[in-house]
């Protein structure tokens, strides 16, 4: 089997249509359609079918994707895996959330300065979707990512995640509300008729929201959108709301944090790379110096 055609196969599984395919890899539609008939001749078996207007996996070309995700992988890691005992050399691009960034990729950034000069870093500030979408694209190396204990991310078999850290989140409050006590449930019921605040970029947290709210018997109002939490904050003094930020973080004037318990709500980060990279010797030592980063950090009242 052609590799070309089995990576046009696998992307077919990840995008779901033809024309994004070609889009994707710069290739005409029809192109896309001959290989992977092609493809199927090589193989013996039919491995996709018309759907209305579009096209999806047959069963077999459903098992043939899987399969073609570990071939894939495994050609990636033996390119990369020529010289191993070699001085790393490289550029590693990096997609994180703001506060991985500042937090984890930093401090790294300044070891390889000291330590590791021909190794250099291209840093990208995304949320944890499009951190993915640039990984699958092969755009960046490495994505830090987040999830929540009550929203975690999607299981995917295409990528590697090595966990960082974690930390508690609160119910951000205006500073003279009272402190209800209880557990999360009876923190979000004090907030009933309130309006709530959640980012914009990601749906983790308003998830969390909805489930916690959920438990409380209500469906939070979700009134305002924002990205930086110091904007969260800005609007929660401005008396527009509540919602969550993290319990390790000063907060603005005017901002009280409510603890939340029974469930407790904890993000968790991540450094994620494409499954078979994770050898390439200028990516292995960011992760190494990553985890080395987070294990001697500052204790996480959500660790165990």
């Amino acid at each position: 089997m052609d590799l070309r055609r089995l990576r046009l196969l696998r992307e077919l599984a990840r995008l779901g249509s033809m024309r994004e395919v070609a889009e994707d890899l710069g290739v005409t539609t029809s192109t896309v359609s001959q290989q992977l008939a092609v493809l199927s001749r090589e193989v013996g078996a039919t491995l996709i079918e018309p759907q209305g207007r579009r096209v999806r996996l047959t069963p077999a070309g459903r098992r043939l994707a899987e399969h073609a995700v570990t071939i894939l992988a495994a050609v990636d890691a033996a390119r990369l895996d020529l010289d191993p005992s070699a001085e790393p050399a490289g550029t590693v691009r990096v997609a994180g959330f703001a506060t991985a960034v500042r937090r984890s990729l930093l401090p790294v950034a300044a070891d390889l300065a000291a330590h590791h000069p021909r190794v250099r870093l291209r840093i990208h500030e995304h949320e944890p979707a499009e951190a993915y979408a640039l990984l699958a694209a092969d755009d960046v190396d490495l994505a830090l990512t987040y999830d929540y204990h009550l929203a975690p991310a999607p299981t995917d078999r295409t990528v590697e995640a090595v966990p960082l850290w974690s930390t508690p989140w609160s119910l951000g409050a205006p500073a003279h509300t009272p402190d209800p006590g209880g557990s999360a449930a009876d923190v979000f019921e004090r907030f009933r008729e309130h309006d709530w605040i959640v980012n914009s970029r990601n749906t983790a947290d308003e998830v969390v929201v909805r489930a916690v709210a959920a438990m409380a018997g209500f469906e939070p109002r979700i009134a305002h959108r924002a990205d930086s939490l110091e904007l969260v904050q800005d609007l929660i003094v401005a008396g527009l709301g509540v919602g969550l930020l993290p319990a390790d973080q000063p907060t603005l004037p005017g901002v009280r944090l409510l603890a939340l318990t029974s469930p407790g709500v904890v993000l968790c980060s991540y450094a994620v790379v494409r499954r078979g990279r994770a050898a390439w010797a200028p990516l292995a030592l960011v992760r190494t110096l990553l985890r080395a980063s987070a294990d001697v950090g500052p204790a996480r009242p959500g660790d165990a």
